[in-house]
């Protein structure tokens, strides 16, 4: 050992050899701090670089003016999520890091994200509003007119709240007698949404259902949300049977009300637009019969009127006999004298021809003395002597009768 410059032993400082890491030691290092460090972190930042939409698995970056962290939403996160993400939007989001080793990066996996300066359920209710109006579901031209008298009326909404004892109330008392066909539902919680949607299709399959009321009592945007939902606003569209939607109080709006025929402000308002009041009805009836029959009263009187002012300016029709009688005989002399003249110039010019006929008669020239004479047995007529032979029987033929000769002697 080596002395000082007093003469005592000298100690020698020893370095000690520096422990050299792996790079996956060191990431999994990392890991270890950064995710039991920052295990509960809120953080604030601007969605941008958002893929995988087709995806419940979200991947994106929030970034602020100098910085940006990757981010993940996983499927059981992004399910809860009621709003689309999008570039651009300002979000708060709460996660925890985590660091992949095999690339080296870290990354914040996010479980809750609400957007900055607005409720995460106001948001996706403006986005569903704009992305159905672009379809035209809340288009005039498909809104149904509602019937005038349903027979029967289907009601969509909790069998146990306000909203259908309000409903069933007033329909009655407004027109006892009335068919009311209740679809029990939530209207609130997990599945509502679809209950309410399969509702709606089951009652326009039943055939006799002429009118659907689909609504609940108030609430908080919370809890008239199921009433926001796609599958709703959807069913509605398609319902056969036109729909009043009736959710909540006159300040709340839904998506429903905006996608079926008439928005009536409150349960009780729907049942009153439904169906007219019975007695109202009855009174209205008896007004317009008593005036059909003051109208139908009057409308005879007027008749007769016109028809008494009509028959005085007419004639008896039975004066104008006498004259038809005489015009008819008139008729008859004048048509009998011209059958007689027609008939009488159409015998005259029969005879002339009868006359004239006779005078071509072969019969007229044998009248005269003449003859013809026919080989015997035969019609052949003999018109020249070289054709007979002494002995050859003939017929003479006169202009009255006839008789048989024998031949002596041809001279020719």
């Amino acid at each position: 050992m080596k002395q000082d410059d007093f003469g005592f032993d000298r100690v020698e400082e020893i370095t000690p050899t520096p422990r050299i890491l792996s790079i996956t030691e060191l990431t999994f290092q990392l890991r270890d701090v950064l995710e039991a460090g920052f295990s509960d972190v809120w953080i604030v930042g601007e969605v941008s670089n958002f893929r995988n939409r087709t995806s419940r698995h979200w991947y994106f970056s929030l970034k602020d003016q100098q910085s940006q962290i990757s981010a993940v939403i996983f499927n059981a996160a992004s399910l809860k999520l009621p709003f689309d993400l999008a570039d651009g939007q300002e979000v708060i989001c709460h996660g925890r890091l985590n660091v992949y080793p095999p690339r080296g990066n870290y990354s914040i996996i996010i479980d809750h994200i609400e957007p900055k300066g607005v409720g995460a359920l106001q948001l996706a209710f403006e986005q569903l509003k704009k992305k159905l109006e672009a379809e035209g579901l809340f288009d005039k031209k498909y809104k149904k007119p509602l019937p005038f008298l349903p027979q029967k009326i289907g009601v969509v909404t909790s069998p146990t709240g306000a909203a259908v004892r309000d409903i069933i109330n007033v329909l009655t008392r407004r027109f006892p007698g009335v068919g009311i066909l209740v679809a029990p539902v939530k209207v609130q919680g997990e599945g509502a949404a679809e209950e309410i949607a399969q509702a709606i299709t089951e009652l326009n399959m039943c055939g006799d259902i002429d009118l659907l009321i689909v609504g609940r009592g108030g609430g908080s945007m919370e809890d008239l949300w199921e009433f926001n939902e796609e599958i709703v606003a959807r069913a509605i569209f398609a319902s056969r049977i036109p729909v009043i939607s009736a959710v909540g109080h006159e300040i709340d709006f839904t998506i429903a009300d905006f996608v079926a025929d008439v928005r009536a402000p409150t349960p009780s308002a729907a049942a009153e637009i439904a169906v007219p009041v019975q007695e109202e009805l009855k009174v209205a009836i008896h007004n317009y019969r008593r005036q059909l029959l003051l109208a139908l009263r009057q409308a005879y009187v007027n008749r007769m009127s016109r028809v008494k002012e009509l028959r005085g300016r007419m004639k008896d029709p039975r004066s104008r006999f006498p004259d038809f009688l005489l015009r008819i005989d008139s008729y008859r002399e004048r048509l009998n004298n011209a059958v007689d003249v027609t008939l009488e110039r159409k015998q005259n010019l029969f005879a002339k021809l009868l006359s004239n006929l006779n005078h071509l008669s072969p019969l007229h020239i044998l009248a005269k003395g003449y003859s013809v004479v026919q080989r015997a047995g035969t019609n052949e007529v003999i018109r020249n002597a070289t054709t007979l032979q002494a002995g050859d029987n003939v017929l003479l033929l006169f202009s009255e009768g006839s008789a048989e000769a024998k031949v002596i002697k041809a001279i020719s």
